[in-house]
């Protein structure tokens, strides 16, 4: 009974995790979009129920069929509510912890815009909790075999380079629209270094979670991967590092930045653009 008591808790803890981590790929863009925060901020009592309402019969349906967890069930309908609760609850939960780690809520304004602000950031974040198990995990038996197939024929140099691809490209398709806007340089007025400690540890915790703990297609490939950076947390450094990079890049390139402004300056814009690309980096490490 202890045993199976522990495998029931163990396996909501993965479906939790995969639930999130599928939110963050979905809800990140959005979270850096500042009209979001406005009208979340003024919205009426009327229009959050609605948004709850809609989201919760969205939620509902998408549950109906397959729902977040990785094991298959009847899908009856009050199993259907209770997941959608749990999976608006997880989306809540994780659009309250970016929108605090930006510094979009603080306690001056939390009373007076935190309900709107969150449910409205809240909705691509439940969307991608309900989502991830039918469109990002997939059948470790299929991955584990590819891999087999493909191990003998790939050097270190060579699973590297693809690591380094997967990770610019993912990277790039993230946070490509989010670069040119002015998000970044608003929170970055408002990011202290204790702030900007606390996203390269979210940054770094979220890639390594979705690539290597939540159970998403090719989980089981990525340990099995060679290069030179190949274990988990050197390659998710390694990872970081070249978002970071390639955040710069994008940047700079449309002039967000120049090479007269103090380092200082690049590295708080890097940092706080490294967040969304380093989440997209990790889903296109996944899709290689």
């Amino acid at each position: 009974m202890v045993k199976q008591s522990q495998k029931i808790w163990s396996n909501e803890l993965n479906d939790i995790i995969r639930g999130a981590c599928g939110g963050f790929l979905f809800g990140i863009p959005l979270l850096y979009t500042m009209e979001v925060w406005w009208i979340g901020s003024l919205a009426q009592p009327r229009m959050i129920l609605v948004a709850l309402g809609v989201t919760f019969f969205v939620v509902y349906l998408l549950n109906r069929t397959e729902g977040f967890r990785s094991y298959s069930k009847n899908n009856r309908p009050y199993e259907a509510v209770i997941d959608t609760v749990e999976a608006m609850a997880v989306g809540i939960i994780s659009a309250t912890f970016m929108l605090i780690l930006l510094r979009e809520l603080t306690f001056d304004n939390f009373l007076k815009e935190s309900v709107g602000k969150i449910v409205y950031e809240s909705v691509p974040f439940t969307l991608g909790v309900a989502l991830s198990n039918q469109f990002l995990a997939g059948s470790k038996k299929s991955t584990s075999d590819e891999q087999n197939n493909q191990s003998n024929n790939q050097d270190d140099l060579h699973a590297t380079l693809s690591d380094i691809g997967g990770t610019l490209i993912g990277a790039t398709i993230i946070a490509f629209n989010i670069a040119p806007t002015d998000e970044i340089p608003m929170l970055a007025a408002a990011a202290s270094p204790n702030w900007l400690l606390a996203v390269i540890a979210t940054s770094l915790l979220l890639t390594y979670a979705i690539v290597f703990e939540a159970g998403f297609s090719n989980q089981q490939k990525r340990f099995r991967q060679r290069g030179i950076f190949q274990r988990p947390l050197s390659e998710t450094i390694m990872a970081y590092l070249v978002s970071l990079i390639a955040s710069m890049f994008m940047l700079w390139f449309f002039q967000k930045l120049t090479f007269s402004d103090p380092w200082t300056m690049w590295l708080d814009h890097a940092l706080l653009l490294g967040l969304p690309a380093s989440v997209g980096g990790a889903a296109g490490r996944l899709a290689i």
